[in-house]
């Protein structure tokens, strides 16, 4: 009876430093996480709900489990990693600190049924909205990137094709769609890793063409589909809810179609004729005034799009341009990406003074 009285009389005090300790360690990791969705992502809905979460557990953090503290004699003070004394970028930042309040709230989670089931029960059911924050910060970042993507490059089957995105991503692309009509799935597969790997070192957004599968197998940041691929809504389901999923229209009916099942973004066209959709009419210029007025999301004009025509197209108000041969088959893939790049920001400085006539 002696030994378990001291048993017990040695447990209780140690369950409440622990949940202080965590307590205090899933508030820290939060506000840390809350500072970045303020300042870093101008979010004030993941802000505010990271706010709100730390309000939730700070009410949990009672009065004698504050005076249980004990940090002179805590052995865990000493404790430490030369991880922990660097941060390599924002992303592993952020990483980490997820971990960490998940970490907490699950230790919480659990030593809250010794102490208070009730507490236990909310810090379950925090740490599945903290999962919830840590998609949506995810797929905040690449919408972000996305909104800021003027120019899109879809590539073709070419014998330098790793070389030839490079180039173009060193002259300042930052959307790449690979795309592949005849090869077999593991040139594919091998194509897509190889891109996805260069896509990563210039902080570029890698999207696969059709292929959910070989999206996931790459973890691509997203996949782009046509009218005649799987449903968009089973896309998102089997991607996720951070990742990209853009549609191909031809008409208004598509685009709106598009719109309705939450699209990130749509391709328009094709605009001109061109050998990459062979026997598909071009839509012409009059689709893009009708997309103009009534599309909410990005769109890239795409189709036929070339150096000599991307003035036509921008006149007509796209915004946004998605281009396969003119880079793809340039000799000077950096030059030709820098010249459409420079074009997109003319007329975007144009738009911005209220100056842009029909045809500049």
């Amino acid at each position: 009876m002696g030994d378990q009285y001291n048993l017990e009389k040695n447990v209780q005090p140690a369950i409440r430093r622990i949940l202080d300790a965590n307590l205090d360690r899933a508030r820290e990791g939060l506000r840390i996480i809350e500072e970045w969705c303020r300042f870093g992502l101008n979010s004030i809905d993941l802000a505010h709900e990271c706010k709100k979460l730390r309000q939730e557990i700070g009410g949990w953090h009672a009065t004698e489990l504050r005076m249980s503290r004990n940090t002179p004699n805590d052995p865990g003070t000493q404790l430490t990693h030369p991880q922990e004394e660097h941060r390599s970028d924002i992303e592993q930042l952020l990483q980490v600190n997820f971990c960490r309040l998940e970490e907490a709230l699950r230790v919480l989670e659990e030593y809250g049924k010794i102490y208070n089931s009730q507490m236990a029960l909310a810090c379950k059911q925090i740490r599945y909205r903290v999962y919830t924050i840590e998609s949506g910060i995810l797929a905040y970042k690449r919408n972000q990137q996305l909104q800021d993507s003027y120019l899109y490059l879809v590539t073709s089957p070419e014998e330098k094709l790793v070389d030839i995105v490079e180039a173009a991503l060193q002259g300042g692309l930052t959307l790449v769609q690979y795309r592949n009509k005849t090869a077999d799935d593991i040139t594919r597969l091998t194509e897509a890793k190889k891109l996805c790997e260069v896509c990563r070192r210039y902080g570029a957004l890698f999207i696969v063409n059709d292929r959910v599968d070989l999206a996931i197998a790459v973890d691509a940041d997203g996949v782009h589909l046509g009218q005649n691929d799987i449903p968009l809504n089973i896309a998102r389901q089997l991607l996720g809810p951070q990742k990209l999923v853009g549609r191909s229209t031809t008409n208004q009916e598509e685009m709106e179609r598009a719109i309705q099942e939450e699209a990130d973004y749509i391709g328009v066209g094709p605009i001109y004729e061109t050998p990459t959709k062979v026997g598909k009419k071009a839509v012409g210029l009059e689709y893009i005034s009708y997309v103009v007025k009534n599309c909410p999301i990005p769109w890239f004009a795409i189709g036929g799009i070339d150096m000599q025509n991307c003035d036509e197209v921008l006149s007509a108000g796209a915004l946004r341009v998605s281009v396969v041969r003119a880079i793809m088959q340039s000799e000077q893939p950096t030059l030709v990406t820098q010249y459409f790049l420079s074009q997109l920001s003319r007329y975007q400085t144009l738009r911005s003074h209220s100056i842009l006539p029909e045809k500049v």
